[in-house]
């Protein structure tokens, strides 16, 4: 299975947020899974990027507040 790996830049375009907010959410405990090649790079799969977002989808702010406790 290939699977397409995004830069931290691509990523964020794709999932529609800043760079600065991926490289918060690995600071913080990473909700948003991400590969570590080698001592620097960093890469996301567009699966995991695509599963994301199915898991932050909602049908009401009621769903989301329930959600978040």
């Amino acid at each position: 299975m290939k699977t397409n790996l995004f830069t931290t830049k691509q990523a964020a375009q794709f999932l529609g947020v800043s760079a600065s907010f991926l490289e918060k959410d690995r600071w913080r405990g990473s909700r948003i899974p991400f590969v570590r090649i080698g001592s620097r790079a960093i890469r996301y799969r567009e699966n995991d990027l695509e599963h994301f977002l199915d898991s932050q989808t909602f049908g009401s702010t009621s769903e989301y507040r329930g959600a978040a406790k």
